[in-house]
């Protein structure tokens, strides 16, 4: 089966290591339980965690010709994405993040810029998404070469040609609005973080940051807002949704796990409510281990977790 969802986007790898309560002074040395290598970013991540969830799905991205980009694409693959339309750039490294877990869960980021920001939309590439049901854009504000009329124009053209498109974003910089009302009319789901949007907006009142959005074109806002679940807003609705306990183990790709959830929910047939639901669940199970991957074993395990967990007050 081809694939039905493309991701395109930010594509990084992520070395991370937990619990890191502090950086030795020096060259001196301390011991953490654990070190892992996943493949991460708006884009990428939330593609792995759609294979798991079992949703033919395939990446739009790129990598640098080095030894992190090989490791990316063969993790890719392993897990059954399509990556025929990923893109190596030559003498460019790939992105990657170090991220050292605190023991509360916060993970303060090295981040280094690399192929990311050097991909570009071919038209063999537009090709090979307008196929795709759902077109999931990630990354505003690290790729450089994609950010502005090459998004706005991917958005378009993946409406016109029938798909179901959703946006996420990470680190949005000064010129972010200027992006974002022109890709807005062209979004059926705005899926920020609740914090990236009431920065953008200036605003923060949920309703009012919804309104916002709204009224610049986005079909749907959802705003993921950490502990206290996620706020879903229509010109005719609005929603919390409320978060799962877990014991927290990591917040790295939480987001990007709700966006798959949610996704996988919307190819399933869900509503778009029940679609939060399960993007909850998701984002709560790689809460519970190192890595964007990490707590999401398949839709099955998923579900049970999502019936059978506590939800939280807050």
């Amino acid at each position: 089966m081809g694939a039905r969802v493309a991701c395109v986007g930010l594509t990084i790898l992520d070395i991370l290591g937990r619990p890191v309560e502090r950086i030795p002074e020096g060259g001196g040395l301390a011991f953490i339980d654990e070190i892992r290598l996943t493949v991460a970013g708006t884009a990428a991540g939330t593609v792995i965690d759609m294979a798991k969830l079992g949703v033919p799905s395939m990446l739009v991205g790129a990598v640098g010709d080095d030894e992190k980009g090989r490791f990316v694409l063969n993790t890719l693959e392993g897990f059954g994405v399509d990556i025929s339309a990923m893109q190596t750039v030559a003498g460019v490294p790939t992105s990657a993040t170090i991220l050292n877990v605190r023991p509360n869960g916060d993970r303060p980021a090295l981040h280094q810029r690399g192929a990311s920001d050097r991909f570009t939309m071919t038209d063999s590439v537009a090709l090979q998404i307008a196929g795709c049901e759902i077109v999931h854009v990630g990354g505003n504000g690290l790729l450089r070469d994609f950010d502005g009329p090459p998004t706005a124009n991917l958005l378009k053209a993946a409406k016109q040609n029938g798909a179901t498109t959703t946006y996420d974003l990470l680190a949005p910089g000064a010129d972010v609005l200027t992006d974002l009302e022109s890709y807005l009319p062209n979004i059926d789901y705005f899926m920020p973080a609740m914090e990236e949007a009431a920065e953008i907006c200036g605003e923060d009142d949920p309703d009012r940051i919804a309104d916002f959005f709204l009224e610049r074109g986005a079909g749907a806002c959802i705003f993921k807002w950490g502990a206290r679940g996620s706020f879903y807003a229509t010109r005719s609705e609005r929603h919390r949704i409320p978060a799962l306990k877990v014991n927290v183990v990591d917040t790295t790709g939480c987001g990007d796990a709700y966006c798959a959830g949610f996704v996988s929910g919307l190819i399933d047939g869900l509503s778009p409510l029940e679609a939060c639901s399960r993007g909850t669940a998701a984002a709560a199970l790689v809460a519970t281990g190192l890595g964007s991957d990490a707590g999401i074993v398949d839709l099955a395990h998923l579900e049970a977790f999502r019936a059978s967990a506590t939800v939280l007050d807050g």
